[in-house]
Formats: C-alpha cells, sequence, structure tokens
C-alpha cells in the first residue's frame, strides 16, 4: 500500500495531470498510486467516466475539460481526437506549479505558466501520431475517416514534438519507451518502471490445467495469435477481458479456449495464482500483467518484443517465441513445458516492480523540481540525481 505524501507548507502545488479517466487500464493504474500518495493533488483531465472507475477516483479532486460536458463522450473519445488540444490549454495552473503529466496521447497540451516544472511520465509517445499504420487500421474502421485522420498526422506529429519542449524532464515506463523518446522527440529521459501491486499475490502450491491470459480483447494485442495456437494444439486456454475483438476471437476459436469476459479482481488473482503459465502473445509499451502472473510464482510465456524482454528473464521466469505466428507459439508452449520452473526466483523477478520502489524512485526524481518551482530558477535534467531529498523536510512517503 503506497504511503500518502506530506509535504511541508514551502512546496509549490502539485497536480497530477492524465489524458482521460475514461477506460481503466495500466496507465490509469499508475496515475491510482499517484493519487493515492498524493491526495491533495488535485488530477487534471480531459473528460472522466464514472461507470467502471477505480475507487480512488471517485474520492479526488478531479478536474474535467469542458469536453466532459459533450454528448456520447464516453464511447467516442477516440474518435474526438482533434478536440482534445484545445480542451487541455483550457486547462490552468498557477505559476510556479509542478505537474506530474501521464501521458500517451495530448495531456502535453498543458498550458505551462510561469516558472511551473512539468515532468511527464510517457506510456508512449501517441501511437495514433508516431505508428499510424498499425494504431488507425484497429482504431478507425471507416476507410474514409481514416484516410482524413491519416491526413492529419503530419501536422500532429509536429505540434506534439512542439509540446514536448516544454517538459522538464521525461520520465519513461520501459526502455523500449524511452528509445521511441529519443526518436520521436530527440529527448533523453528516465527509465522509472510502472507499479506493480505485487502484494495482491501470493505464490500458489496449486496448479491447474489451463494457460492464462489477461488482456482488453483489441486486435493488436494478438490475442488471435494465442487463440489460433491453442486451438491446434488442443491445449486449454482461458481468456478473462473483453473487447470489441471478442466477436471475431471466438468465431476462431476451438472448444478448448473459453472467453470468461470482463471478470472481478479475485477471479483474476485466483486464475493467475492457478495457471500452468500466463501467454502475452502481443508487443506492449511495458505490460503490468506479465509480471503480475510473476508474482504468483507463474512463468510467462511471451512474444519477443517491447517490454517483455525486461520483465521476463529467459528460462528463469519464462521463455519468449520469436515470430508473430501461431506455430511459433505452439513450439514455445512445448518448450515451456519441457522445463522446471522455481516459483520463488520467479516472485522474486516481479517484486523489482513493486510500488514502493515506483514511489521512491518518484520522489527522488520530483525533490529537485518541487525546490526549482520554489526558488523559481531552472533545473538541468543531469542534475536531479544530485539533489539531497527534501533537506530535512518530512519524508514525501513517509509512513
Amino acid at each position: 500500500m503506497p504511503s500518502r505524501v506530506t509535504p511541508s507548507s514551502s512546496s509549490p502545488e502539485f497536480h497530477l495531470v492524465h489524458d482521460f479517466l475514461i477506460q481503466m487500464g495500466g496507465a490509469e493504474r499508475v496515475v491510482e498510486v499517484m493519487s493515492k500518495a498524493f491526495p491533495a493533488a488535485p488530477i487534471l483531465t480531459s473528460a472522466t467516466r464514472a461507470q467502471g472507475l477505480f475507487p480512488v477516483f471517485r474520492e479526488a479532486d478531479v478536474r474535467n475539460s469542458w469536453m466532459q460536458r459533450l454528448p456520447g463522450m464516453d464511447r467516442h473519445h477516440k474518435k474526438l481526437f482533434f478536440l482534445y488540444p484545445f480542451a487541455f490549454r483550457s486547462l490552468r495552473l498557477r505559476p510556479g506549479s509542478v505537474a506530474w503529466i501521464s501521458s500517451s496521447g495530448f495531456s502535453k497540451w498543458l498550458p505551462k505558466p510561469a516558472n511551473a516544472k512539468f515532468v511527464c511520465y510517457c506510456h508512449t509517445p501517441p501511437r495514433f501520431f508516431w505508428m499510424p499504420d498499425s494504431y488507425l487500421e484497429n482504431e478507425i474502421a471507416h476507410p474514409l475517416l481514416r484516410r482524413f485522420v491519416r491526413m492529419l498526422m503530419p501536422l500532429f506529429r509536429w505540434s506534439d514534438r512542439r509540446q514536448s519542449r516544454k517538459i522538464d524532464l521525461f520520465l519513461a515506463n520501459s526502455r523500449n519507451v524511452q528509445e521511441r523518446i529519443r526518436q520521436c522527440y530527440h529527448r533523453d529521459s528516465i527509465v522509472v518502471y510502472p507499479p506493480v501491486d505485487v502484494e495482491r499475490f501470493q505464490v500458489s502450491d496449486r496448479t491447474e490445467d489451463f494457460y492464462l491470459i489477461v488482456s482488453r480483447l483489441v486486435a493488436y494485442k494478438r490475442i488471435d495469435l494465442a487463440v489460433r495456437a491453442f486451438t491446434e494444439s488442443g491445449k486449454k486456454l482461458v481468456i478473462i477481458g473483453d473487447g470489441p475483438d471478442r466477436d471475431r476471437l471466438e468465431a476462431m476459436a476451438g472448444s478448448n479456449v473459453s472467453f470468461l469476459g470482463r471478470a472481478p479482481d479475485e477471479v483474476v488473482t485466483k486464475s493467475m495464482a492457478t495457471c500452468r503459465a500466463y501467454v502475452f502473445p502481443g508487443c506492449e509499451d511495458f505490460g503490468i500483467t506479465p509480471v503480475e502472473a510473476q508474482a504468483c510464482g507463474k512463468p510467462v510465456i511471451a512474444f519477443r518484443a517491447g517490454g517483455a524482454l525486461e520483465t521476463v528473464i529467459e528460462n528463469e521466469t519464462g521463455v519468449f517465441f520469436d515470430q508473430p505466428e501461431a506455430a511459433s507459439l505452439v513450439e514455445a508452449v512445448e518448450d515451456f513445458e519441457q522445463r522446471t520452473w522455481d516459483p520463488a526466483v520467479i516472485r522474486a523477478n516481479a517484486e523489482r516492480f513493486s510500488e514502493a520502489r515506483f514511489l521512491e524512485e518518484t520522489r527522488r526524481i520530483l525533490e529537485p523540481y518541487f525546490h526549482a518551482a520554489v526558488a523559481g530558477h531552472p533545473l538541468e535534467e543531469g542534475r536531479v540525481s544530485e539533489v539531497t531529498l527534501y533537506d530535512g523536510r518530512p519524508d514525501p512517503v513517509g509512513s
């Protein structure tokens, strides 16, 4: 459980900023942990969907833009992408504020007042700007709308890079994203892995005869690879989650592949603890669920790309498959079944990504920016690690 921050009276105003609170996923989990640790910090966002909201956001001081009042915002928030820059520009901070900006989209468009400090936790540079070929095919079905959006991409890339210049420090959620920040924004960054609630999971002595996926069912996550592979092999696969790709996946699945839809946390936790292994067939920027499975002492079978390369230790906490093809995954499952796994070693690897570690690293990085905002002077990125924390003031994540 993350400790709550108790900043001193001389601290500047501190705000959390996030793209939107409409769908609850990995990025929102990061903001959730920050909100628990900084309960007095308002959360600035474009719009919020009350249904399915994480409980902490119901208690927090969430400040929405005018987009909150748009009809159908919760259903059409992706199609209204061209409005987000204007929405964030309508939000305001006081001079000398510090903002921790959670971004995979437009939250960087927040205006920066005098002497303010912006630290951006970047989940990824926006995929729809910088990787439109893969993103638009999955997210925009109508070909004419997709063509129109594609025409706007050069303008949005230029604007996104321009907005990146106001950020005092970029934090990347993985080395994978760190490289993408360098390519897209020509900026250096510090890697701070996302917080994973490893204490929620425990190693179980019980293992049942099924493999597991917990995911939103969208095309880019490549759940179809796993469905084809397990349908071919006849081994049992359980899929927890829902999304627009579910009908297509169910149509191609054999009787050995079960779709449970959305499930409560206790069902997910039990499934993680009792599966043979967790299957991770897509390329994610980081990927929290493979770490959660490892917190249960369960190995991971992952595609050799993206964040899995940083969270899974080959032949110690899991195995990789090299080609985005069902046959390659089938071979990896066979390789997995021939090996012996040590749950204690797997659990220890997961503990590297705990919430406590995330908050400690975040504290160390934010503190000099609090000092700089109060003093009203710039802070070079290279000085972050040189500043002594709080200079005797209360520990920001003290017990």
